[in-house]
């Protein structure tokens, strides 16, 4: 019985270190902040430094599905240890770049630090997870929390960094370092439980609920998983859009420039409540409903910031980018509860990896919006995609059902 009490009490400091070690991984989305010093350095275009969020999200899900094999083969903590090295290597040698082509950012920052941060956000989450077979919502909540508050407090600490004496490139080093320096001492800390750990069990199996073990080829085969795939792709898409021009947009519609900063951060806290509470709601009034409300938050977050960039609004931009990093963050927590529920544990960080992809296709999106801004000169164009894109995963989500 003492086993079993010291068992259920560790488990909530590993989901501490698991937040702490996806807030530094989570720097990866404030992208909008980070740019800034190769656009006015090397003047690289707007579309290529989309290019390059888009090729960090790709490598993210490839780092996702990655990062489940090495979990499966060498053990988690040789897997976060790697992808420490590997992430800080990226954004180390982001800081070194010449400016002589973009191609060596897309390898630096898109390949090798997307890559680090895939396998790190894929292992941590399967590992806290397993500890948590009870609050299945709420655990990966907290964890997508951690990961979409990054922006605020690392992003708004490098925008600072970036103007002081310290410079880009050093910026980049010491975010490199640290991330590298917390995803190793993560992994030295958390484990999963043993075989002699007794876990809460769910509090009911229900049709809602229960879980069959599917493997990740079975999961495939199933029409679930494609209409679930495409609907979290369209269901992100506004979201992946309105993180990659967050700053551009607010400035668009009359924003003071450090305004629009700051709303990158609060873009990044409404990332986090959206996750956490998401979770939260996954747990207390099941999936449907859950995916249901994002459907109807993503819908209004599309409609608004078309109305606020159509008629020039600062206040209902303010209002859309809210609701976007909201309805952007229900999506990451959707996917990893949804996973479970619908396709067991037992396959889990392969499974969920695969259904991780979801936003690879977002971020495609992401680069499409980019292209219909440069195109036609203003916002309109990519937001009607997007609230198009939007209606389209409602419909989905209807004819969602359970395997």
């Amino acid at each position: 019985m003492q086993q079993t009490k010291e068992n259920l009490s560790i488990r909530w400091f590993y989901l501490t270190v698991g937040v702490v070690a996806m807030l530094f991984a989570g720097i990866l989305y404030a992208w909008s902040i980070l740019k800034a010093p190769f656009a006015a350095e090397f003047g690289w275009s707007a579309p290529d430094l989309a290019l390059n969020f888009t090729l960090a999200m790709c490598c993210f899900c490839l780092g996702g599905l990655l990062g489940a094999k090495l979990s499966g083969r060498f053990g988690h903590r040789t897997a976060i240890i790697l992808s420490g090295i590997t992430a800080a290597l990226g954004f180390c040698l982001t800081a070194a770049l010449s400016g002589c082509s973009v191609i060596l950012l897309y390898a630096s920052y898109g390949v090798l630090a997307g890559l680090g941060i895939g396998i790190a956000y894929n292992v941590v989450i399967s590992t806290v997870s397993a500890w948590f077979p009870d609050k299945k919502g709420l655990c990966s909540g907290c964890l997508m929390m951690g990961f979409g508050s990054s922006a605020l407090v690392l992003g708004n600490l490098a925008d600072r960094l970036f103007k002081s004496s310290v410079g880009w490139r050093m910026t980049f080093v010491i975010l490199g370092i640290a991330m590298g320096a917390v995803l190793i001492l993560a992994a030295l800390l958390l484990k999963k439980p043993g075989a002699d750990t007794v876990l809460p069990k769910p509090a009911a199996k229900s049709a809602e609920t229960a879980a069959l073990d599917f493997t990740p080829t079975e999961m495939l085969r199933r029409p679930s998983f494609w209409m679930a795939f495409l609907f979290l792709t369209f269901l992100a898409a506004t979201g992946s859009s309105v993180i990659s021009f967050a700053k551009d947009l607010a400035l668009a519609v009359g924003s003071p420039e450090s305004l629009a900063v700051t709303l990158v951060g609060i873009l990044s806290v409404c990332n986090g409540l959206g996750r956490i509470l998401a979770g939260a709601l996954f747990d207390l009034i099941g999936r449907r409903k859950t995916m249901l409300l994002a459907n109807i938050l993503t819908i209004c977050a599309s409609g608004i910031t078309l109305l606020a960039v159509t008629i020039g609004s600062l206040p209902l931009c303010i209002l859309g980018l809210c609701l976007s990093g909201m309805s952007y963050g229900t999506n990451p927590t959707i996917t990893a509860a949804f996973v479970s529920a619908f396709y067991g544990m037992k396959h889990y960080a392969t499974n969920m990896a695969l259904m991780t992809f979801s936003a690879m296709g977002a971020s495609l999106i992401a680069t499409v919006s980019n292209s219909l801004l440069a195109s036609s000169g203003g916002y309109t164009a990519p937001f009607l995609m997007l609230l198009g894109l939007t209606l389209v995963s409602l419909v989905l989500n209807i004819f969602i059902r359970k395997p």
